[in-house]
């Protein structure tokens, strides 16, 4: 344990998980590392979760509490309980996942050791049903020794294999990217993108955290038919070609629109599907063709 950790501050965005939030709050406090700062918003709630959280921190005064009476979304709501964090380091915890108790001594740790030029640690997750019970993890599809570090910028436009649940990062590294982007209809893929253009990840091959897979859930509704996740993939996969500096950066965006057409028209969204092969077009015009 450090003499003098660094403070952590976790931000924890509920909305509508009156089943789950107190198992999240709880696996905050019950971590191993001592200097944490948790900040709960509840995002315009219409089920008991503000009550439940009212309950809990009235015996943990120390947890701050923001509330937006109406639903603001995920981003936005992101970019309001960041405005509050006085940590060095930053958790991401979604309302119905659970830090396990060495998650964050083990991420601060990482990118110390890593230095100043790793942003981000991410690690292996439990996977868990909407019961809590265990279903696998992240690993058995993503084997460790496939998880790339250091520069996964490439990696990370290409292909899926950061669970972003996991992510423990520094705080500089959302202050230079601007925040973020309340344009969108989730961070993820976007944070990804932005971290990985401007620093190093790096990869803890244990389960830290348990990602609950809920059905009717942000991460599960983005492969439904007209989600606004999926138009908001099209907007980021725009930004990648402007962020892209090298061949092999721009044919890993080529594979990535390739697998966005076939996922679109497998979900019968034929309106994307199309958006995505127009800019698939521009990207393999004459003056871009790579290969």
């Amino acid at each position: 344990m450090m003499s003098n950790p660094p403070l952590v501050s976790v931000i924890c965005l509920c909305y509508n998980h009156e089943k789950y939030v107190k198992e999240a709050i709880q696996s905050v406090l019950d971590q191993n590392y001592q200097a944490v700062q948790l900040i709960v918003l509840d995002d315009g709630s219409t089920d008991q979760s503000a009550a439940t959280i009212r309950s809990i921190i009235s015996h943990h005064p120390s947890i701050q509490f923001l509330v937006n009476e109406i639903n603001q979304g995920y981003t936005k709501s992101l970019n309001k309980a960041l405005s509050y964090a006085s940590g060095e380091f930053i958790v991401d915890l979604a309302a119905d996942d659970i830090l396990l108790p060495s998650r964050i001594d083990e991420g601060v740790n990482a990118l110390l050791q890593a230095g100043t030029k790793y942003g981000v640690n991410f690690s292996d997750a439990e996977l868990i049903s909407e019961q809590g019970i265990s279903i696998g993890f992240h690993s058995d599809k993503y084997p460790h020794h496939s998880i790339p570090e250091g520069d996964v910028y490439a990696p990370i436009i290409s292909r899926y294999f950061i669970c972003s649940p996991t992510m423990l990062f520094r705080k500089k590294v959302i202050e230079q990217l601007g925040g973020y982007d309340e344009s969108l209809a989730f961070e993820d893929f976007d944070f990804l993108v932005r971290a990985s253009r401007e620093f190093y990840f790096c990869y803890s091959p244990k389960a830290l955290v348990k990602r609950r897979l809920v059905p009717f859930s942000m991460s599960q509704k983005q492969f439904s038919r007209g989600n606004a996740q999926r138009l908001s993939t099209l907007r980021v996969c725009e930004k990648i070609e402007k962020l892209n500096r090298t061949a092999e950066e721009k044919n890993a965006l080529k594979k990535r629109v390739r697998y966005e057409i076939l996922l679109s028209l497998r979900m019968f969204d034929f309106n994307l599907a199309l958006a995505f092969l127009q800019f698939y077009f521009r990207l393999s015009s004459p003056k871009t063709m790579l290969v």
